[in-house]
Parts: C-alpha cells; sequence; structure tokens
C-alpha cells in the first residue's frame, strides 16, 4: 500500500512534469493513476459528467459581497478557488442572467472544487448587472464573479 508521503510525491512529480496521465502498478497488484486536470480538461469532460453535489453551508459561510459606497452596488465574490459554472449541465438554463432579480439564498452559479459541485447563493436580494466570470473560467478565492444592485 502507498502511503501518503508517496502519494504526495508523486503528485508533486506530475504536476512539475509536462505529462497530463500517470498510472502505475506494484509487483502487488495495486494500482494508482493520476490525471492533471488543465482548464480543457476541466470544460469538456467534467462538465458533461458530474452531478451536482450541493454544499450550500461552504457557499453560505464564506461567500461574500463587497459594497461599493460610491452606489449601490455590490459583488458576490467566490467563495473558493475551482471552475465557474452557470448552470447545473451544459444543457440547462443558467442560474442568473443579466436582469435577472435575486433572493437571499438564491442560487447564482456553481463552483467546482475538487470534482465537487457548490451552489454559490445570493446573499442580498436584488437585480443581477453584470456577469464578471465566463462560464468554464478558472476562478480564484474573492474573485467578484456578479454585480448585483
Amino acid at each position: 500500500m502507498y502511503t501518503i508521503d508517496e502519494i504526495k510525491e508523486l503528485i508533486t512529480a506530475l504536476d512539475k512534469s509536462t505529462l497530463t496521465d500517470l498510472e502505475i502498478v506494484s509487483k502487488t497488484g495495486e494500482k494508482i493513476a493520476l490525471k492533471k486536470r488543465t482548464a480543457k480538461y476541466i470544460t469538456t469532460e467534467t462538465v458533461a459528467t458530474a452531478p451536482v453535489i450541493s454544499t450550500p453551508s461552504t457557499a453560505k459561510t464564506e461567500n461574500a459581497v463587497t459594497e461599493n459606497t460610491e452606489q449601490n452596488v455590490k459583488t458576490i465574490n467566490c467563495p473558493m478557488v475551482g471552475v465557474f459554472y452557470t448552470a447545473s449541465a451544459p444543457d440547462a438554463e443558467p442560474y442568473v442572467t443579466v436582469g435577472s432579480k435575486v433572493k437571499k439564498g438564491d442560487i447564482v452559479c456553481i463552483i467546482e472544487a475538487m470534482k465537487l459541485m457548490n451552489e454559490v447563493v445570493a446573499t442580498e436580494s436584488g437585480t443581477i448587472t453584470e456577469i464578471l466570470a465566463e462560464n468554464g473560467d478558472l476562478v480564484e478565492y474573492g474573485q467578484p464573479l456578479f454585480v448585483i444592485e
């Protein structure tokens, strides 16, 4: 059996290399397979096959709203690093579009992190005036995703 340290070493080696896949089979038949995820891989394969798993507690507690003091404009910020999706599936309608009215607690998008789909909810009621990320974009913690008035 591989130890955590051995697995971490393999992950680091894969990350530093130009390889995208690594599969090792030991003499005892144990098998470990690693795949490097790229933005292209995530948007083409994961979107089509990943089920939506809701973790609203994470999104609610970490989802931040930034207020612009000059106007009544706020942003809904990304609660984690991951991939931004506007809908639950490639052929589904987006949760919100520019002009959509949302209430506090409404789902506005999904962030995929570590193969889990995390729903991001509106922390304020208002109207979406701008969507700042494109479907499939890699987003970072604290990055503004939506402008809401």
